[in-house]
């Protein structure tokens, strides 16, 4: 249970930084939004929630390789 609720946190602290406008963010910025993207993407790839994403994600792709063929 405080996986998902790290998850959360994490969640909510990326959407506040992505919300910020682009031009306003220095190097820095970019590279802590990226470690905590990625931090969030370990806590939520064990879950049930991160498991559907990755299946969503890959039924998506194979979706779009049928398409252009």
């Amino acid at each position: 249970m405080l996986t998902i609720n790290v998850a959360v946190l994490l969640t909510i602290v990326v959407i506040l930084r992505l919300r910020r406008r682009v031009h306003a963010r220095s190097r820095f910025d970019e590279r802590m939004t990226v470690v905590i993207v990625l931090a969030l993407g370990l806590l939520l790839a064990p879950t049930p929630v991160g498991q559907g994403i990755l299946s969503f994600l890959g039924q998506l792709a194979s979706g779009v390789t049928q398409a252009s063929r």
